[in-house]
């Protein structure tokens, strides 16, 4: 093992050693000898049972059988989640071709970031992730059920039901992708006309056919962004079937892995007698090895919220620090838009996961002997699905890349180290995707321009003043402040300045997520400006100086005159409309963005 990676992971074991135990003694406890339905009383258990048919009903009785959880976030306005309609009834009957029973436990709400861009149902989207989260936990919660398969896919859709299935970490879950889209219009494309529309040459018409033609069918879209990172980390994390992340929705490998993982599921029970519940397999070394694959791949900014929010639901205390030292020594080993031009199905052509975790396994940089949905051992990862004859098999994958622009070997790396930096200054602490951003452009020391919405930028950039260099503080973003939604509708703005040759970057106490681009961008800042963290005495003019090399955020104004500036007030009035209000308690309990933004992260270190 590589030794930065084996320091980290003793660190993050020392400095969880009384959360993660405590969290154990709780599933540990919440396990039965039995089916958890064997200890219900008589008028409990007709309740549960009630809505079965004969033979369900009968093998429910049958303290023999298992009976699955499906939890699923399916909804058919997106795209991603359209797939699932069908995947409840496919696992019901795979799992009675065995004797056992799937019960639909419950539905999650599932947004879409790229819907609600720019538009103040954005401001409900990282709030939804404690809304799928709790959601889970109510569908868990009925004491029937002897495992579970989570049915998710996109931006907090997998990191709500994560934090909610470990709090029920008893159980063994799988988490069931539904696959990518097939590929569109090429993202260079589509970006393209993005920025003509900016810049007034390109028609709203031109603008909505590009569109249409990126996001065009059932599945994920083919981007890096949060929703293919989830499950790139899923697989990593050994809590997909092997290989199970990007095969395409609708194809018959997709459903003979779908089939496959209800009764893989079944085989991690307590009646098996081969027992791995959620929350013995994410421990301190699979979240070590969730971070260096993020890193390696220049993943969602947005994971470094959800990765400590997921770990802290496991006990376990994972800090920006931990991922820091961690981006030191992983190679960037693949380039995948917004970090290069190819998409997902590319990545998955040229070698994919298979090829990605020998690499890192061959390394020392990820830990083989852990836990899987699959049994013990990660190498079982570097194994691919395929139908031989309609049977589900696996093969040995690639063991070189068939495309060295997409996806490389640690050998010949994209760059030495990872895809994301902690930024550091006196004006707090963030994060950049410095994967996405050319060299020339990761270092920016101009004049700041402060803004507190969006539209203002964009406004200003239509009125000819921002034909210059300088650092767009936008800020009042934060968790607090409006539930931080992402700030994409800045983005093509800022990249026409950039291409025009001025130097421009952006710091944020919001986020801008995976699909974080060519911008230096130094986003999560906190202390948030709600809470009183610098940038809320920032001013037009302050010099700024951000150092993606270095990994500093920088204000260059004496300390004793920027201390005696009165902070700007926000915009909470603006929190109205939109079911916006039905949030404010959340938002008034959610942590700082290096905890997680969580609204659980205080209660959750009481109960560890």
């Amino acid at each position: 093992m590589h030794p930065r990676v084996l320091e980290v992971t003793e660190r993050l074991i020392a400095r969880s050693r009384a959360t993660r135990q405590a969290y154990l003694a709780l599933i540990r406890g919440a396990a039965s000898d039995g089916p958890q339905r064997g200890k219900l009383q008589c008028a409990n258990f007709a309740h549960g049972v009630a809505g079965c048919g004969a033979d369900d009903k009968h093998n429910l009785r049958m303290m023999n059988a298992a009976n699955v959880a499906i939890v699923s976030s399916y909804n058919d306005m997106l795209s991603a989640h359209q797939p699932y309609e069908h995947f409840p009834e496919q696992i019901k009957k795979a799992l009675r071709e065995i004797g056992s029973v799937g019960q639909f436990a419950g539905g999650t709400p599932a947004m879409c970031d790229g819907v609600t861009q720019g538009e103040a149902g954005m401001e409900l989207s990282l709030p939804s992730r404690e809304v799928i989260a709790l959601s889970t936990a109510v569908a868990l919660s009925h004491n029937m059920f002897d495992a579970a398969l989570m049915l998710g896919i996109c931006d907090k859709i997998v990191p709500g039901l994560m934090m909610g299935a470990l709090r029920f970490g008893h159980l063994p879950t799988i988490f069931v992708p539904g696959g990518p889209m097939v590929s569109g219009i090429s993202n260079k494309q589509k970006a393209d006309v993005r920025q003509r529309y900016a810049e007034g040459k390109a028609s709203r018409e031109e603008l909505l056919e590009s569109e249409m033609n990126s996001y065009h069918s059932p599945g994920t879209c083919t981007f890096y962004g949060t929703a293919n990172t989830n499950q790139l980390l899923m697989e990593v994390m050994g809590l997909h079937l092997p290989g199970a992340s990007f095969v395409n929705p609708n194809t018959p490998l997709r459903d003979a892995l779908t089939h496959e993982a209800a009764q893989q599921v079944t085989r991690l029970t307590k009646q098996s007698g081969n027992f791995m519940p959620l929350g013995e397999i994410v421990d301190e070394r699979v979240l070590v090895n969730s971070i260096v694959a993020l890193h390696a791949t220049g993943g969602s900014t947005n994971h470094t919220l959800h990765m400590p929010a997921i770990a802290q639901a496991a006990g376990i205390q994972l800090t920006w620090q931990d991922m820091a030292d961690l981006s030191e020594v992983v190679p960037t080993l693949s380039h995948v838009y917004p970090n290069g031009k190819a998409d997902i199905n590319h990545f998955q052509a040229a070698g994919g996961m298979s090829f990605l975790i020998r690499e890192l396994l061959e390394a020392g940089l990820l830990h083989e002997d852990v836990n899987t949905v699959a049994g013990r051992g990660l190498s079982r990862y570097t194994q691919e699905p395929f139908l031989d004859n309609g049977k589900l098999v696996w093969r040995d994958g690639p063991i070189e890349s068939l495309d060295e622009n997409i996806l490389r070997p640690v050998a010949r790396a994209f760059s030495p180290e990872g895809g994301l930096r902690v930024m550091e200054g006196n004006l707090g602490r963030g994060v950049m995707k410095v994967s996405a951003v050319a060299p020339e452009h990761q270092i920016v020391e101009a004049p700041a321009v402060v803004f507190q919405d969006q539209q203002d930028l964009a406004d200003a950039f239509k009125a000819g003043l921002l034909e210059k260099d300088f650092v767009a503080v936008m800020r009042f973003q934060g968790p607090r402040s409006n539930g931080m939604p992402e700030l994409h509708k800045m983005t093509p703005f800022l990249g026409v300045l950039q291409d025009r040759g001025f130097k421009v970057a952006l710091v944020t106490d919001g986020r801008m997520s995976g699909a974080s681009g060519k911008i230096p961008a130094a986003i999560h800042v906190s202390p948030e400006a709600q809470v009183g963290g610098a940038l809320a005495r920032v001013l037009d003019g302050d010099i700024i100086r951000v150092d993606g090399v270095k990994g500093t955020l920088e204000l260059k104004v004496d300390a004793a005159e920027f201390a005696a500036r009165e902070p700007a007030k926000g915009l909470l009035g603006n929190n109205v409309g939109t079911g916006r209000e039905l949030f404010a308690f959340m938002r008034m309990a959610f942590s700082s963005a290096e905890q997680g933004a969580s609204a659980f992260t205080s209660a959750l270190e009481t109960l560890n």
